[in-house]
């Protein structure tokens, strides 16, 4: 290979690679302006998996680790609305035996950008389903080493890829999701034509997903209903304590 050639190829390597790192960046701070699909006072536009568990939910306006049990949140007042009103969801473990119940949005998404702040004490696990189908995992695993991480902690497109590193605050601290997602592709006869894809997830600053996860199958603990061209977004809530603020999505294009 000549060098002309060679610097030729290094040249256009680095534009895509400039062009990725700008149309990340534009979504992350879209995703941040992005709506507000929870509206901090109430659940209005959101929607129960099943109805046994769904008591564990509530809408507050602040939230603290328990200083007596590192496994709790104590939550305090009502949601006052806009992005400061939180999304709870109590308990401990798995609720000393009560199951939970997930949540889900009326409102259906396609390619989007997601700004999620969340709250987790110890021993919980939760996580975020794009279109109800593709979770980015939420789970009580700070001190994991390097060379343990898994398909099932925090930053991972669950059973598809481990994150890069655990990059979590302390327990009892606010987190913040930025999730840059390409929908499935369907052809007319509705025959799917191309998989889902992450294009990037970062957990506090921190690209815990750097490149594009391409995500062939439901990850599981999904919505009914399968892949589609749209689906809603859903928080779990059937495995621990967790609180949500601040949810938005920005619908965007993403080129195939």
């Amino acid at each position: 290979m000549s060098s002309c050639v060679r610097s030729t190829l290094q040249i256009l390597l680095a534009l895509f690679a400039l062009a990725a790192f700008a149309l990340d960046a534009r979504a992350a701070d879209s995703a941040a302006d992005g709506e507000l699909v929870f509206n901090g006072k109430d659940f209005t536009g959101w929607n129960y998996v099943r109805q046994k568990g769904k008591e564990l939910w509530s809408v507050v306006g602040d939230v603290k680790l328990d200083p007596n049990n590192p496994k709790r949140l104590i939550a305090s007042g009502t949601g006052a609305g806009g992005p400061q009103g939180i999304m709870f969801r109590d308990g401990e473990n798995d609720s000393g035996g009560q199951e939970g119940t997930d949540i889900f949005t009326d409102k259906k998404f396609g390619d989007c950008a997601v700004h999620a702040e969340f709250m987790i004490p110890e021993k919980s696990n939760s996580g975020i389903y794009l279109m109800g189908q593709y979770e980015i995992q939420i789970w009580s695993d700070i001190g994991t080493p390097a060379d343990k991480l898994g398909v099932h902690n925090t930053g991972a497109v669950y059973k598809t890829k481990p994150p890069t590193k655990i990059a979590l605050n302390p327990y009892g601290q606010w987190n913040t999701y930025d999730i840059v997602f390409r929908a499935p592709r369907f052809d007319a006869s509705g025959k799917k034509i191309q998989n889902a894809r992450f294009i990037s997830v970062t957990l506090n600053g921190v690209k815990v997903q750097p490149d594009p996860v391409d995500t062939p199958v439901p990850t599981g603990g999904t919505l009914k209903g399968g892949e589609a061209a749209t689906g809603p977004l859903m928080i779990q809530g059937n495995h621990g304590p967790v609180a949500m603020r601040n949810i938005r999505v920005k619908p965007m294009k993403i080129d195939d």
